[in-house]
């Protein structure tokens, strides 16, 4: 398989530079038919997901020239003002040529401000004032090579307790997650009536039952949504946690946990929870959502699919077509106006693997949910136009990790005979920071 030069030679699920906040989300421009906050459950245009006729590959890939620094000139972008949404006569979006094709009966209706960055045709373009997206594979390797990640920038190892997080203590949560994967991975996992309700939500739940269940309270608590969710709770269980624990407690508390027992120092605690919380947290929701996402997209022959050997091909390829770390976000400078002549200084910028991995330049038949393309693929990451983990510099800290835990977590629903509920075939897609399906599921467990 054939790369680009310019292609980053290694990409960040959920924590890349950073994923998507809130703040993020909102500076996307609502579509003007007016349908969409940001849950946008029900509205938006509807696309069929499912698997095409015929098998696809990877490449050979046809590099995309950033005229950069290369001396010819720059694709067209749109305007400073933020883009019109230019309407069929009417009144309806336009169906993007980037919408998935029909095939396998499962259909996704996202959300109307995701949907309108899909039918852009522009490489660059202007999200608002102060925001530009990318989506050209050329350009995004050109940002990311740019400058290293700020330490504000990453979503786990950001500052916390108002100091920068060490590295000696991130390398250490690293393992000790690893540690607990790895440990879960082996024992037997939960029963499998907690994979029954709404998903990508009861996922999560199970992995963390799964992952984290000799954690003692109040450490169990920490990443509870129910309590993240609260800014007084979540105080009130860090203040707990600081105290713990107790003589003679925390015996059959897991390596991640143990980090906040093993902590000397008020400041090294109120870190080691902070890392606790958020390690926990990233991990269970982006294989909840990658997991969800690869049971919709298998469609209704889940099980035929699931039958063959391995289940990895078809992760890799939700990876592509519905990546949960969709978009990635990078403060402003100069080094990034330097490289296009719609990025001024103090633009911040948006990068979306959502697109750029349905550029048909790199990838036949983009649309279609097709797992044989990773087929014989030694190392995917390095396929050009493909951004699953991020990108060099700031990939997923947890990135070894998310696809043989999804692949556990869909072989114990396939063993236990999961099925997926939904109104008419559909999924909503809301706009989040994660990408993922929604959609209520039962197992015969």
């Amino acid at each position: 398989m054939s790369r680009t030069s310019a292609a980053p030679t290694s990409m960040k699920p959920v924590t890349a530079g950073q994923p998507a906040s809130a703040a993020a989300l909102r500076s996307i421009p609502r579509s003007p038919q007016g349908a969409a906050d940001e849950d946008d459950q029900g509205a938006g245009e509807e696309v069929q997901e499912g698997r095409g006729a015929r098998p696809a590959r990877v490449g050979p890939a046809r590099h995309l020239t950033h005229p950069g620094r290369r001396g010819t000139r720059h694709p067209p972008v749109a305007s400073r003002a933020p883009a019109p949404h230019v309407l069929h006569p009417g009144g309806r979006s336009p169906m993007p040529e980037t919408a998935p094709k029909a095939a396998g009966g499962h259909r996704v209706v996202y959300a109307p401000r995701i949907q309108d960055l899909l039918a852009r045709k522009e490489p660059v373009f202007r999200i608002d004032a102060s925001t530009v997206g990318v989506c050209d594979p050329a350009l995004m390797a050109e940002v990311v090579a740019a400058r290293p990640v700020l330490s504000a920038e990453r979503s786990v190892y950001k500052p916390a307790a108002g100091a920068d997080i060490p590295h000696d203590s991130a390398t250490r949560t690293i393992r000790a997650l690893g540690q607990d994967v790895t440990a879960a991975i082996a024992a037997p996992p939960p029963p499998a009536r907690g994979l029954s309700g709404a998903w990508p939500y009861a996922a999560t739940s199970y992995l963390r039952r799964w992952l984290f269940a000799s954690d003692p309270l109040p450490v169990s608590l920490l990443s509870k949504r129910g309590v993240t969710g609260s800014d007084a709770l979540s105080r009130l269980v860090d203040r707990a946690v600081t105290l713990w624990p107790a003589s003679g407690a925390g015996d059959t508390a897991g390596a991640l946990a143990g980090q906040i027992r093993d902590a000397s120092g008020t400041l090294e605690r109120k870190q080691a929870v902070a890392l606790y919380r958020r390690a926990s947290a990233t991990l269970c929701d982006g294989v909840a959502a990658l997991a969800g996402n690869a049971l919709w997209l298998m469609g209704p022959a889940r099980e035929q699919r699931a039958a063959r050997p391995g289940l990895t091909p078809f992760l890799w390829e939700t990876l592509r077509l519905l990546p949960p770390a969709w978009m990635l976000w990078r403060k402003g400078g100069d080094a990034y106006a330097a490289l296009h002549p719609e990025i001024r200084p103090e633009d911040d910028v948006a990068l979306f693997p959502l697109l750029m991995h349905r550029h048909p330049d790199f990838w036949t038949d983009p649309l279609e949910f097709q797992p044989e393309r990773w087929a014989g693929v030694a190392d995917p990451e390095k396929t050009p136009a493909f951004m699953p983990f991020g990108f060099d510099g700031a990939r997923c800290w947890a990135k070894h990790l998310v696809v043989p835990l999804a692949e556990r977590l869909l072989e114990v629903a396939f063993e236990n005979r999961i099925t997926l509920r939904t109104e008419d075939g559909r999924t909503h897609v809301p706009l989040r920071s994660l990408l993922s399906v929604r959609f209520d599921a039962e197992t015969g467990a």
